[in-house]
């Protein structure tokens, strides 16, 4: 499959000219949605300049098509290297998505059930502390939901030496843990955002396929989809130059996060990095595209996709719940109302969504299924400073999501 959403992309710019007063030619979008994208590319541009953004790219998929786009700042900041559409970035969480639509595969395949205890493929998990019961109460299905009572982080100490690993970089180290691990909550009982329990989920795919992680999604959902340019850890040599720099910007000023690093074990909850190109591929699969239905369907059939975004927990968040590996949110369209909470407030735009944040890196995608269209957002900076104004990656984010809903989503 030449992908559709590509070329469609690509006609669109030589059809129309740039919306952008800029002299780089940075922002494009296809007629029917060029008005809204004018004022939309503006406030986004305007938020990375106030939060001292290095770089940031933005695409918007309507209707089974890239219909525009915004781009801005540097990949690499020392090298005057510019942001462009082939820039490749760190997506961090938002791989936790890939991991549980393998799961599912796995699922359609007859190789498991969602319900299943983890114990039944991970055995030597009995030896984690349990004040709640029996560790076979805990399911598949905890896991994808981030209710199965696991921490936050995968490691609780260390990283912070230049000579530690990025990540802890086998199982050894965590199967080495176990005895020292425990289940913080009831099962089932609330939400609960965990790494482990994803890397957890990555181990069944590798026992069950009988590949490493990163070559079965390679095999099931990258290639199915034709996203050639999309690699897990550490760039291939003929994209290390497309991959973006990364920075953390606080009250001490700015400084570049290490480049090119190895996610290890972590990998299934954190290690894919892509250009927008290829992940605006990703969200139309996600959204649904008739035309490419059959291609789709071969990869996992819709119903099984649409049963992962099927509310599963609630968060802590009001309007916020968590499907299996997808967030899904309410809001309020109403000026001024928007954010978690819309279905309380009379919102009617509900999103399907994740976010990742890792090394420098922060990024979002949400699609809404009703308009078929959706956004994705990846910023190489986390910036977390008061000195000398607020800049707030993570405020700005939000700022755009709430933009979206009120004049985007319709």
């Amino acid at each position: 499959m030449t992908s559709r959403i590509h070329l469609l992309g690509a006609l669109a710019l030589v059809a129309l000219a740039s919306m952008s007063t800029r002299a780089d030619d940075r922002t494009w979008a296809i007629a029917a949605v060029a008005p809204m994208w004018t004022k939309t590319a503006e406030f986004y541009r305007r938020g990375l300049a106030e939060n001292g953004i290095v770089g940031s790219s933005l695409f918007f998929v309507k209707d089974g098509a890239l219909a525009a786009r915004a781009v801005d700042g540097w990949q690499d900041r020392a090298a005057k290297t510019p942001v462009d559409e082939h820039t490749i970035y760190h997506w961090a969480s938002i791989t936790k998505t890939f991991t549980g639509i393998a799961i599912m595969q796995l699922r359609d395949r007859g190789l498991l059930q969602l319900d299943d205890p983890i114990v039944k493929y991970l055995p030597d998990l009995r030896r984690v502390h349990n004040p709640f019961g029996d560790m076979s109460a805990i399911t598949l299905r905890h896991l994808m939901s981030h209710s199965a009572g696991f921490r936050d982080p995968t490691w609780t100490w260390g990283g912070d030496k230049p000579w530690h690993p990025f990540e802890p970089p086998s199982w050894e180290q965590l199967h080495a843990m176990l005895p020292y691990t425990e289940v913080v909550f009831k099962p089932g009982s609330r939400f609960g955002y965990s790494n482990p329990g994803v890397i957890y989920l990555g181990r069944v795919i590798e026992m069950l396929s009988g590949d490493d992680y990163e070559v079965y999604v390679a095999k099931n959902i990258l290639m199915p989809l034709e996203m050639h340019r999309s690699f897990f850890d550490r760039a291939p040599r003929h994209l290390l130059k497309y991959r973006s720099h990364s920075y953390f910007v606080s009250d001490a000023g700015e400084r570049e996060a290490p480049f090119d690093f190895d996610t290890g074990i972590t990998v299934s909850n954190g290690g894919l990095n892509a250009p927008l190109t290829d992940m605006i591929t990703y969200l139309d699969f996600i959204i649904g595209s008739p035309e490419r239905a059959a291609t789709y369907d071969g990869i996992l059939k819709r119903s099984s996709l649409e049963e992962m975004f099927t509310p599963q927990i609630a968060t802590d968040q009001p309007g916020v719940s968590v499907g299996l590996s997808f967030f899904v949110e309410k809001h309020s369209a109403s000026p001024g109302g928007a954010g978690p909470g819309g279905a309380r407030s009379g919102g009617n735009v509900d999103l399907i969504g994740h976010s990742g944040d890792q090394n420098g890196f922060l990024s979002h995608f949400y699609v809404h299924l009703p308009s078929r269209s959706g956004y994705i957002v990846a910023y190489n900076t986390d910036a977390q400073a008061k000195a000398g104004g607020v800049k707030n990656t993570r405020a700005m984010d939000l700022r755009l999501r709430d933009y979206f809903v009120q004049h985007v989503f319709r």
